[in-house]
């Protein structure tokens, strides 16, 4: 049975999400404080054969929708990552074949997208690229970790379209462009190991389009009518995405409407 809509009317046998769903299975959020991220978490904990939901962030979501919901604190060191990860193997026995790193950040405090070279500062390059792309990469290398070789998988990492080299023709917003670009590599190159170690799992680095959140806030009055979409919006569309993946040894890098982005 399928849970998530999706047509699969184009694909040969059964997609990765039939196969992992023909039993109970568990999903794993990694940043899930973020809106998108929440929202997640309560369209999948709808889902019936989806038994526990365990949602890694630094401080507990402000969620409390089902049982089927577990918090494990993480600052994002290499050694709280590591102790998570042993937390879930060990001490939950965690049948994983949903991963979401939701990981991000563009603006705060200290930190705004740079609009010309001058604004170019080492600090806030280095900050941008601590959370964008080394929190995601050191959870990428627990995938042999976290996965089974036999269990049918999806491991979505958040990008941004803004990542893309090919398709970059506005300019600006250096570090942020950097961190997903660079973020985009890892997920390309860790699908090529995945093809051998993991060859039931498919890579996708997901671009969720401007969502209303704390994230796109001061940069909302310039999205086109009907661009700026309901983190609930974006969820379901991620789930409808993958509902219809299958493993090919090749990452994919989407959109919310699941169409191929150049890299």
């Amino acid at each position: 049975m399928v849970y998530w809509v999706a047509d699969t009317k184009n694909y040969r046998g059964l997609t990765l999400i039939e196969q992992s769903l023909s039993e109970n299975t568990d999903a794993l959020i990694v940043g899930a404080s973020s809106a998108i991220a929440q929202a997640l978490m309560e369209a999948l904990a709808q889902r019936g054969r989806v038994e526990r939901i365990f949602a890694v962030s630094r401080t507990q979501p402000p969620i409390n929708f089902s049982n089927k919901l577990h918090w494990l604190e993480s600052d994002y060191s290499e050694q709280s990552i590591e102790q998570v990860c042993k937390q879930l193997k060990k001490g939950f026995h965690a049948k994983l074949s949903l991963l979401f790193i939701c990981n991000g950040i563009l603006h705060g405090d200290e930190v705004m997208p740079e609009r010309k070279l001058e604004s170019l500062n080492a600090d806030k390059l280095a900050e941008v690229f601590r959370v964008n792309t080394l929190i995601p990469a050191l959870w990428l290398g627990k995938l042999p970790q976290l996965l089974e070789k036999e269990i049918s998988s999806v491991a979505v990492v958040f990008s941004a379209r803004v990542g893309s080299i090919g398709d970059n023709r506005l300019g600006g917003w250096y570090s942020y462009r950097a961190s997903k670009a660079a973020l985009n590599m890892l997920v390309k190159t860790a699908a090529v190991e995945c093809a051998r170690r993991l060859p039931n799992c498919k890579l996708i680095a997901f671009h969720p389009g401007t969502t209303d959140t704390p994230l796109s806030k001061p940069f909302q009055k310039t999205v086109p009518a009907g661009k700026l979409f309901e983190p609930e919006f974006v969820a379901q569309q991620l789930l409808k995405i993958i509902a219809n993946v299958k493993a090919d040894g090749e990452a994919g890098y989407l959109d919310w409407a699941g169409k191929p982005i150049p890299w």
